[in-house]
């Protein structure tokens, strides 16, 4: 996720652990599917839902930001969920398309699905 915070509130760790058990709850009530997870992480209280840690960057410049938007719309393709990013419904991809910013098509070929060789420049 892309987001920017109040100026005087740079707390991403207190923000991103709210989203994690708001969302895990609802989704796992919801009847969504929890992955394995080892005894230590539940001795921890992590749950089978969410990756561990989580990656903090602050945008430099629009490339970068263009860069990090690229990375985000092409990771269900990447994780095989989607063969391009205009499948992927929950896509913020979408309404940048919209806004002109991509092609339908951007990212290739439909037949995809599986490929983990897909990186944008840079990252």
């Amino acid at each position: 996720m892309i987001w920017r915070l109040p100026q005087e509130d740079a707390d991403y760790s207190e923000r991103i652990g709210a989203i994690k058990q708001s969302f895990t709850r609802d989704y796992l009530s919801a009847g969504g599917a929890e992955g394995a997870s080892t005894p230590g992480r539940q001795r921890q209280r992590y749950r089978g839902v969410w990756q561990k840690r989580f990656f903090e960057h602050v945008i430099r410049d629009f490339a970068d930001f263009k860069r990090l938007l690229d990375y985000i719309h092409v990771n269900p393709v990447k994780h095989g969920m989607a063969g391009r990013p205009s499948e992927w419904p929950w896509s913020s991809f979408h309404r940048y398309r919209r806004m002109g910013w991509y092609d339908v098509d951007w990212c290739g070929s439909v037949n995809w699905p599986g490929r983990v060789d897909i990186e944008p420049d840079g990252l």
